[in-house]
């Protein structure tokens, strides 16, 4: 089955993000106006991780003054001796420890996994700092406990909670908040993930193990407005990536925190995910190695393409991104949105996917010298997809 044919002509979007006032809580405008006489601070737990290090280097390129935070101390310590940064230990499970690394900080990114260990502590810290909150969590049932745990949660209207504002699941909900333009509902969303490897980090083979644990070997999916639990319904397909990439095989039904993030401020009925196949067999085998450097900047040879697709009825709009590194360009996501929220550049207050907080086309135009971005709406589909 082919999707989304190269072969359709194309023609781009007009106006693909209509733009909303900022929306400001009194604490984010507070840490502003606290910035205007010195950088603000931002707390990182995790910040010595493979990608806490990306978002750190981020903050900084951003003029923000990282606070490297986490659960190894001697860790903390090289890499706070390294950047010349204050560093603070705490375990999440101590909540006194978590409140005074936080201390004087103005927001907090949370880059340490698995998520459904540390993101409840963190949030439950950052609400009582009155501090936003940012994580890169991937784990789908991670992301759902915390849009549950903030909507629930009385008194949270003025908080700032974005989740998964990382490769996975901030990019795609960026690429289909800006596809998606000035339609009001779509049937189905598809993203794509055309990736050349995949050395996944610890990190990832943990919150990996964490996940499947939690949904007891389950597959889930996004269908018919819902997550589902059942069995693999995964298939081996094609789809058509832009070029120079083009057709690739892939696996469809390969969720990821997409599946979470989009539908929770778009309103769609089915979210789909798929992954090329060469990027599985690593990711799946035991023996691939941890990403390696190979250039100045830490990133990995990697490559990557994420096409996403939004359908409603016999029309079909497009957005694709494409970059280097997965984990790296977690960095300038996770940076980018603490430097809007701090400076008031936000849509919408509580807790909101990356899309519904930013205004999409914007966001995205602003990590040009990391990413590659394109919007387009392609000709009328025919009555037949496959």
């Amino acid at each position: 089955m082919l999707l989304a044919s190269q072969d359709e002509p194309r023609r781009s979007v007009a106006t693909v993000n209509p733009r909303r006032t900022p929306v400001q809580s009194d604490a984010v405008a507070e840490a502003a106006s606290d910035a205007v006489s010195a950088p603000a601070k931002v707390l990182v737990y995790g910040a010595y991780g493979h990608t806490g290090r990306f978002v750190v280097i981020e903050l900084l390129r951003r003029g923000l003054v990282p606070v490297l935070s986490g659960r190894n101390g001697s860790a903390l310590e090289v890499m706070a001796a390294e950047l010349g940064l204050d560093a603070r230990r705490a375990d999440v499970t101590d909540a006194e420890a978590i409140d005074e690394a936080m201390r004087d900080a103005a927001a907090v990114v949370n880059c340490a996994g698995p998520f459904a260990h540390t993101t409840g502590p963190l949030l439950d810290a950052a609400n009582r700092r009155r501090v936003p909150y940012v994580d890169v969590a991937a784990e789908i049932e991670a992301n759902e406990d915390t849009f549950t745990r903030i909507r629930e949660r009385a008194g949270a209207e003025g908080e700032i909670v974005v989740p998964a504002m990382a490769f996975f699941g901030g990019l795609g909900d960026l690429l289909a908040t800006a596809a998606m333009g000035d339609w009001a509902d779509a049937d189905e969303v598809h993203v794509a993930y055309g990736l050349s490897s995949w050395h996944p980090t610890p990190g990832t083979r943990a919150a990996g193990t964490v996940s499947r644990e939690r949904r007891d070997g389950r597959h889930v999916t996004f269908r018919d407005g819902s997550l589902q639990y059942g069995e693999d319904e995964s298939q081996l397909t094609t789809w058509s990536f832009p070029e120079p990439l083009g057709v690739r095989q892939v696996r469809s039904k390969f969720s990821m925190a997409d599946i979470v993030t989009i539908p929770k401020h778009l309103r769609v009925r089915d979210v789909d995910c798929y992954m090329t196949v060469e990027a599985i067999a690593e990711l799946s085998s035991s023996d691939t190695p941890a990403p390696v450097p190979v250039d100045e900047n830490g990133r990995s040879e990697q490559t990557f393409v994420v096409d996403v697709m939004v359908r409603r009825g016999a029309e079909q709009r497009r957005a694709s991104a494409s970059g280097q590194d997965i984990y790296a360009i977690t960095g300038p996501l996770a940076a980018e949105a603490v430097d809007r929220i701090l400076s008031g550049r936000t849509r919408t207050t509580g807790v909101a996917s990356a899309g519904a907080m930013f205004d999409p086309a914007d966001f995205l135009d602003a990590l040009h010298e990391e990413l590659s971005w394109t919007s387009e709406l392609a000709e009328p589909l025919g009555s037949d997809r496959s």
